[in-house]
């Protein structure tokens, strides 16, 4: 996407291989903050830094055709670390930090809770300044508050499934007691709360658009590859 036709957003994620310090530089000027995308939990097939981490994952992700990286290597970390700096080199604001509910019960990496938390504790004494969005994993909250800024939380109006490639809204009792969660979570650490919501029609973004306007959250509603701005016609 050309740099100029994304404006007026208080948050820009950005994919690195995307684009240069010139390009980032316009970014910042038409919007807020400015962050770069990372996964700390996976690395894809076809991200410009899979070849230096591919023999250190653990399995793969069939949905996003990802790999599982094993952060209790310490040479991920430090592959991980060099990716960053290199990064956050050409201008950003910060990062936006991708799979981190992989580490939690309910994720595929569960046993290296505490190497995340470590990691990112370490990432925030070395990047004080800069702004670290967590993306879900709002279970290890509690343990991250004190190295982030932010919290996205994806699906919480609506429920994209993988399995048939389905969107639709969550269920209305399942959405109350989400919100309920996030607004205790807001409540406690005073930190933005972003929901990312996937429609693909028009009825579907309204019906989304009228459940998250009540609840005072930033929001972004787009489609399930988040690879452009949305513009549903049906």
């Amino acid at each position: 996407m050309n740099p100029t036709e994304i404006k007026g957003f208080d948050y820009v994620i950005l994919e690195s291989k995307n684009y240069n310090a010139s390009d980032i530089k316009k970014v910042k000027s038409l919007n807020g903050k400015v962050l770069a995308y990372i996964s700390l939990g996976e690395i894809n097939s076809q991200a410009r830094y899979y070849e230096q981490l591919k023999d250190l994952t653990l399995g793969k992700n069939e949905n996003w055709d990802s790999y599982y990286l094993d952060l209790r290597s310490e040479k991920t970390s430090t592959i991980l670390f060099s990716i960053i700096e290199k990064i956050l080199a050409d201008g950003y604001d910060g990062l936006f930090l991708d799979n981190i509910d992989n580490f939690t019960i309910y994720g595929f990496q569960k046993d290296q809770k505490n190497e995340i938390v470590s990691f990112m504790k370490k990432l925030k004494s070395i990047y004080p300044q800069h702004f670290i969005l967590q993306n879900a994993g709002i279970e290890l909250v509690p343990e991250t508050a004190g190295y982030i800024n932010g919290v996205v939380v994806e699906s919480v109006a609506s429920d994209y499934t993988f399995a048939d490639n389905k969107y639709k809204l969550r269920d209305e009792n399942e959405y109350t007691e989400y919100v309920r969660k996030l607004n205790s979570l807001r409540k406690k650490y005073n930190f933005p709360i972003i929901l990312v919501e996937y429609a693909d029609t028009v009825k579907l973004y309204n019906d989304i658009k009228k459940r998250i306007s009540r609840t005072n959250f930033l929001y972004f509603i787009g489609t399930i590859d988040l690879q452009s701005l949305p513009n549903f016609t049906n």
